[in-house]
């Protein structure tokens, strides 16, 4: 029989950010259980040549910087702030884990178990021992985004016996037996591996590419964090809010997004139907374009030795392509729930963009509110996205809960001071303020109002 006052089922990025918060916050005993044998969730099954698509600064737990908060000097992501790789990322947790979390003694992790939230039993999963556990306060439930990872995934689609199929985690190793390439899938996880094909020495020649459905992707110069960035990133905040105020609908939203380079889409001739909050270059965008054999005719259906069968339509294959499955969804849109309930925490993204701070914010509201009403009203979930229609409920919500949590002083203290909120800071004294910061405040604090009424409008009566 295991006892804690905490339990985190998942010692990914949410749990890791719940259990960094609750052990600075309270006096509480944690236990956190994982099915992996390490820390770090998904990262431990990430392919080898993922990056964190957002600079590191937004990444990781509030207590612990990751990386180095240096500027990439070479490379698609040229100029801007270093995007930590996979084996970074998980070593980071590791890190937490060994160096931060049990050492503190109110911390215990179980990884290689299963938790039962039926019969409360947790069970080792190398053994099937199982054991019971008691929880005094509750049980934090991180499975809300039941993260999909290529190595864990399989295809949705038919494949006949003798040709090869693999997630992007072999391809560096089964790569240089082959001359042809065919990369399924039009999400990021697609994007990097033809962007590794074409940096490792693949020509565009002998690259297929199958798009179901473009994207609208971020723009990362807008998302950069320090002093260096302060304005470029104020200021696609201000375009933002803008184009939510103004728009007429969904598709004139987004052609002003582009318009003030807060998005991007890869071939200016295909309009994206797609949106999942994904972040790109305008470095990466451009090695890319250099993809000449795009195909766009739905989803895969089947795969002969030589005939690829599409929704809308079919093409000439040849048995000696080498085919890479990008088609997990990193998370796949589902209703939202209250967080907060008795006995339990069902964490779920209350910021815009940050998988992080949403967790270390809830966790923050757990350990200093008593009343599950009140943390639920000041963190509101937001919908996560799919298409392009979710972007306008995902900026609603956020600028209700900016609004909320705008009333709680002492939350805002520790928000504005929290490593993962990344800002710069402007220049000028309170005496003698920037007049670029004010003016552009004024945008931001004009547009604000003007768009959650605009976008309320525009969001269908069915839209969480």
């Amino acid at each position: 029989m295991y006892e804690t006052d905490y339990l985190i089922v998942g010692a990914g990025a949410v749990g890791m950010n719940c259990a960094d918060v609750l052990l600075e916050e309270t006096d509480a005993d944690i236990l956190i259980v994982d099915r992996h044998a390490a820390a770090g969730g998904h990262w431990n099954d990430a392919y080898p040549f993922v990056r964190l698509h957002q600079p590191s600064v937004y990444y990781g737990v509030p207590s612990r910087t990751l990386g180095s908060n240096q500027i990439d000097r070479s490379g698609p992501n040229k100029g801007y702030y270093e995007l930590p790789t996979g084996a970074e990322v998980s070593a980071y947790f590791e890190q937490v884990m060994r160096q931060r979390f049990l050492p503190s003694g109110r911390v215990r992790f179980l990884p290689m178990h299963d938790f039962d939230q039926n019969t409360g039993t947790l069970r080792r999963l190398l053994s099937g021992q199982e054991h019971q556990v008691k929880v005094h306060r509750k049980i934090i439930d991180t499975t809300y985004f039941a993260t999909s990872v290529p190595a864990c995934h399989t295809p949705k689609f038919d494949v006949e016996a003798g040709l090869t199929i693999i997630p992007p985690n072999a391809l560096p190793a089964t790569a240089p037996a082959y001359g042809a390439f065919t990369v399924v899938g039009g999400g990021k996880t697609a994007m990097d591996t033809c962007v590794w094909l074409l940096e490792n020495g693949a020509s565009a020649d002998q690259i297929r590419w199958i798009v179901p459905r473009d994207s609208w992707l971020i723009n990362r110069a807008i998302t950069q964090p320090g002093d260096d960035f302060f304005y470029a990133s104020l200021e696609g905040y201000a375009a933002l809010l803008e184009a939510a105020a103004s728009g007429t609908d969904v598709a004139d939203i987004f052609a002003r997004l582009e318009a003030s380079k807060c998005m991007l889409r890869i071939d200016p001739d295909v309009t994206p139907t797609m949106f999942r909050n994904a972040t790109i270059s305008q470095g990466e965008i451009e090695v890319l374009r250099q993809i000449g054999d795009v195909v766009r005719a739905g989803r895969v259906l089947a795969i002969s030795p030589t005939v690829i069968d599409l929704e809308h339509g079919s093409l000439g294959t040849t048995p000696d392509t080498l085919y890479i499955d990008c088609t997990a969804k990193a998370f796949s849109a589902r209703d939202v729930e209250p967080i907060f309930s008795p006995g339990r925490i069902f964490p779920q993204v209350i910021l815009n963009g940050s998988v992080c701070m949403s967790a270390a914010t809830i966790a923050f509201v757990e350990a200093h509110y008593e009343d599950d009403d009140v943390k639920n009203d000041i963190c509101t979930p937001i919908p996560l996205m799919d298409q392009s229609e979710d972007w306008l409920p995902m900026i609603y919500w956020h600028l209700q809960n900016v609004q909320r949590r705008s009333t709680e002083k002492d939350l805002g203290r520790w928000m504005r001071a929290n490593r993962l909120t990344g800002f710069g800071a402007p220049k000028g004294t309170r005496e003698n303020p920037d007049p670029k910061h004010l003016e552009i405040l004024a945008r931001i604090k004009q547009a604000s109002p003007l768009a959650s009424k605009n976008l309320k409008n525009l969001m269908s009566p069915a839209t969480p």
